[in-house]
């Protein structure tokens, strides 16, 4: 899973855990304390999506560099 498909998902669990808790806060059951878990969750799934991105961005510009030294050397 790609950097983009993990900020979607942890979005989406984000959002599922934001209307869980809400429900749960109004009716007094456990649907309170499982969506403050996918909240939680879908938090964590935006992050490390958009470490995954960086890393990416890092990894071509690495190569670009050894590309444009190599052809200075020729």
């Amino acid at each position: 899973m790609d950097g983009k498909d993990e900020r979607r998902e942890g979005r989406f669990d984000e959002a599922k855990g934001n209307v869980k808790e809400a429900v749960g806060d109004a009716t007094g059951n456990e649907l309170e304390s499982q969506g403050k878990k996918d909240r939680a969750k879908g938090k964590a799934e935006q992050a490390v999506g958009t470490t995954k991105e960086a890393a990416d961005k890092a990894k071509d510009a690495a190569r670009d560099a050894v590309e444009t030294a190599k052809d200075k050397l020729d």
